[in-house]
């Protein structure tokens, strides 16, 4: 495999998913060994060629020997195509192109929810994008919710299972209820934490794949999907105190994170 010699990827140094990509295009020798390097000490020779401010949203690619700059989509596809030479009609294909660029600026824009860091002193962040978080939003309900009706059917009938649409009655309604807890506590910091939470829960519902699918082998009882659920929720609410911190939002949040749940589970319980 041949890297793509004379090129440097700018990425995030204070973005662990940034930080991990690019160094993997290096281990793969995709990239040479001096083909990364963090935007934040982007080498002075490259300065007058990227656009910074578009770098901070879109990784930035630059031809060291003719200073031409791709970013984003283009980057990747420039990288993959050098390595993998018979996708390249699909990475020029306009359709394809715009639907990936689509997806990286949804994983862009919302990269510090997805692995959040501690804010360094004078770091440039992304840009937020409105429309981008609501579909992240969006996205990770409606993924949280199909799962958890998939795994209340197998909790049941210990735990009573409701309609078809209770688990994603019971998802949208946390978004609502923590949203107006944030926005009396920290309005400024709402969408990250939304953010945030639903990472939390979309990790959580994915936690919870490999028991369905042994679920599906062995013939078990309700009772160590319950237990396996009550260990998964433990992980959630252990990182939902970590990322809080990050955010600075102190415990009140998770408090009312919990409060919700063991509301649903009362009234779950009840019937009502």
């Amino acid at each position: 495999m041949k890297p793509l010699a004379n090129h440097v990827i700018l990425y995030d140094a204070n973005c662990p998913m940034c930080n991990i990509y690019t160094a993997a295009f290096v281990k793969t020798k995709m990239l040479d060994v001096n083909g990364r390097s963090p935007y934040q000490e982007i080498p002075t020779n490259l300065c007058p060629y990227v656009d910074m401010n578009r770098a901070v949203n879109e990784i930035a690619l630059v031809n060291k020997e003719t200073g031409q700059v791709s970013y984003g989509i283009a980057s990747i596809f420039k990288i993959l195509g050098n390595t993998m030479p018979i996708f390249k009609p699909l990475f020029g294909f306009k359709p394809f192109i715009w639907l990936m660029s689509k997806c990286y600026a949804l994983i862009s824009f919302n990269r510090k929810v997805i692995v959040p860091a501690k804010p360094k002193i004078n770091e440039h962040l992304p840009d937020f994008k409105l429309q981008y978080r609501l579909i992240y939003l969006f996205l990770s309900w409606l993924t949280v919710a199909c799962i958890l009706t998939h795994y209340a059917k197998a909790m049941s009938p210990t735990v009573p299972l409701g309609n078809a649409y209770r688990e994603y009655l019971i998802c949208g309604g946390q978004l609502v209820f923590q949203s107006i807890i944030c926005l009396f506590y920290r309005p400024a910091k709402t969408w990250d934490y939304l953010g945030n939470m639903m990472t939390i829960s979309l990790a959580g519902s994915l936690l919870l794949l490999p028991m369905l699918w042994i679920g599906s082998v062995f013939n078990l009882s309700s009772l160590p999907y319950i237990a396996y659920f009550m260990f998964t929720a433990g992980l959630m609410l252990l990182e939902h105190l970590r990322r809080s911190k990050i955010l600075e939002l102190g415990l009140l949040l998770s408090i009312s994170w919990v409060v919700y749940r063991l509301l649903v589970l009362g009234l779950m319980i009840t019937h009502i």
